[in-house]
């Protein structure tokens, strides 16, 4: 499934680095025409430019060093708990968090070092701890006073980090802000030294913070670190992540390196700061494949195109009114505005509301950009839908990283 050497031609910065339209009129992405994806590896699909994720990572990266030598890029893996993730980048010399047992087995089995993970959850289970020490894992983030009390009598001497709600609420969605002080997440401002003070058989070696996710506006950032540096001198300060992505053409994100100066403004000399880059890493540089099943034009209310997905593959839309772009793969353009509806047995189970698209039929290769985080993280299988595979491409080659699920693996855990 060889292309062209892609060019960015045709298609807006939504879509994965390199993407273009082809001779034939068709999507590119990693240099593979996605229509015959489509045709190969079924719909529907998860396809992401792997050059794009690593091109992502390397400007944290960069931008990192060329200001100070002390820094960590710690990959938030919630957004992508895939394993040819994991080692993609741990190839580009990030670290990794992890949010629950599952994604530190993943991440384990994708070749993160133990010692280069941090281990999160507001909820750690006493299985979870267990398996964080047994494996080695560098750090826990600590998140309440109850689970100071296991991490105390399970994991003694373990390195930790205190999480922190520092009172800061950015501009996004209410179900994405974490960072004010009505947060299940971390201790409040005024409980941190109580906090500190009940340590007594971990080693604490640094504060965590983190204020939410789509984050447009560098302001909460310089004032998070300002506020977690006036809580004393540690080693380390993790100032989580949030940079926002485009999953609209009129959306731009803030570049890399105007965050990275802005989080290293207001820490102090000589302090390692950590940030957990994860949808910005992985979202644009995944898109999702579908076909179209039938259309259904209702005259004076709305055009329905439906796809083989929906919810059961992208549930931002219906937890967070996330808003997404759709195109015909080989018919970019057009002037039909529709509605992306899904398969599922719920009216909700819509995809893209007023879309405009190039007279939509049935058969139709559909694609919707910026897929690349929390798709395959929240894939589900409701009215029974087996679980999309993955594919990556590059340089025009394509693999499956990810298998499709079958009705077979539906009743794998029956018993």
């Amino acid at each position: 499934m060889a292309g062209n050497a892609p060019t960015t031609t045709g298609v807006s910065h939504v879509y994965p680095r390199g993407s273009r339209l082809n001779e034939r009129g068709r999507l590119e992405v990693g240099g593979c025409d996605v229509v015959e994806l489509a045709e190969e590896f079924g719909t529907p699909a998860y396809v992401y430019a792997e050059d794009d994720i690593r091109s992502r990572a390397r400007e944290y990266m960069d931008a990192f060093r060329a200001r100070t030598e002390h820094f960590e890029v710690v990959y938030a893996s919630k957004a992508f708990p895939c394993t040819a993730a994991y080692r993609l980048l741990v190839e580009e010399g990030l670290s990794c968090d992890v949010a629950s047992g599952g994604e530190l087995f993943l991440a384990l089995k994708g070749g993160f070092p133990p010692e280069r993970i941090y281990m999160h959850g507001n909820n750690k289970s006493d299985a979870e701890i267990e398996y964080a020490v047994a494996s080695g894992v560098g750090h826990i983030v600590a998140d309440s006073f109850d689970e100071l009390d296991r991490l105390e009598r399970l994991a003694p001497g373990q390195k930790v980090l205190l999480r922190v709600t520092p009172g800061i609420k950015p501009e996004t969605h209410a179900f994405i802000s974490t960072g004010q002080e009505d947060s299940k997440f971390g201790f409040g401002v005024d409980e941190v030294q109580r906090a500190i003070d009940r340590i007594d058989k971990l080693e604490l070696c640094g504060l965590h913070a983190h204020i939410g996710s789509q984050v447009f506006d560098l302001g909460p950032y310089e004032k998070l670190a300002e506020v977690l540096s006036a809580m004393g001198d540690y080693p380390l300060l993790n100032l989580g992540g949030g940079l926002g992505v485009a999953y609209t053409a009129d959306q731009q994100p803030l570049p890399v390196d105007d965050y990275v100066e802005t989080l290293l403004r207001g820490a102090p000399d000589g302090v390692t700061v950590l940030c957990e880059p994860g949808r910005s890493l992985v979202a644009n540089a995944g898109v999702t494949i579908y076909r179209v099943g039938t259309v259904k034009r209702i005259p004076g209310v709305r055009t329905y195109v439906a796809v083989d997905g929906g919810m059961s593959d992208n549930l931002r839309p219906m937890l967070y009114g996330a808003r997404y772009e759709a195109e015909i793969a080989d018919r970019f353009g057009g002037s039909d505005v529709c509605t992306i509806a899904g398969k599922h047995c719920e009216s909700g189970d819509i995809l893209v509301t007023d879309v405009q698209l190039d007279d939509p039929r049935p058969g139709d290769v559909l694609v919707t950009p910026a897929t690349g985080a929390y798709g395959h993280a929240m894939a589900n299988n409701y009215n029974g839908v087996p679980r999309p595979p993955v594919i990556f491409c590059s340089g025009g080659d394509a693999r499956v990283v990810v298998r499709r699920e079958t009705y077979d693996d539906l009743a794998l855990r029956d018993v």
